[in-house]
């Protein structure tokens, strides 16, 4: 018989996991690719760009190799603004990378950003309290590790 035990059922029984600090994996880090790069320098330099499509204008993120409108596969990048509005949110208890386990719970916020017409998913490290249509501002941070997080406040 075979019983898997993961690290946060450990965790959540209250069993003390000093030991296992130093098994948890690293935080996975961005495999860059020829269609992500753009993106990724952006957001290193602390800007946010999407795809707009060169046939019928749509702007798009995540990066794709299509245009979902019109099968396109011209683009070029935009800068947008990093403003928008909350258009939903998650607290998120369960860690879906080992890597993640410290930081539980945090929240993930959904937004609509303005002027773009795209929606994107970031870290919430803001004061307010969080509701549908709150205004906030988004940054790119840098993390240690090296990987680069959209967080909005």
């Amino acid at each position: 018989m075979v019983i898997w035990v993961t690290v946060q059922s450990l965790f959540y029984v209250g069993i003390d996991m000093t030991y296992l600090r130093n098994s948890i994996p690293s935080k996975p880090v961005v495999q860059d690719s020829e269609l992500t790069h753009a993106y990724w320098q952006n957001a290193k330099e602390g800007r946010f760009v999407v795809q707009s499509c060169s046939k019928c204008g749509l702007k798009r993120h995540y990066p794709r190799f299509l245009c979902s409108s019109c099968l396109s596969d011209t683009f070029s990048w935009e800068n947008i603004e990093l403003k928008g509005s909350i258009h939903s949110w998650t607290v998120c208890h369960h860690a879906f990378h080992p890597g993640f386990i410290e930081e539980l719970p945090y929240c993930l916020v959904t937004v609509d950003m303005s002027e773009s017409g795209i929606r994107a998913m970031g870290i919430w490290r803001g004061h307010s309290e969080l509701k549908i249509g709150l205004k906030v501002t988004a940054r790119f941070d840098l993390t240690s590790e090296g990987r680069t997080e959209l967080i909005f406040f």
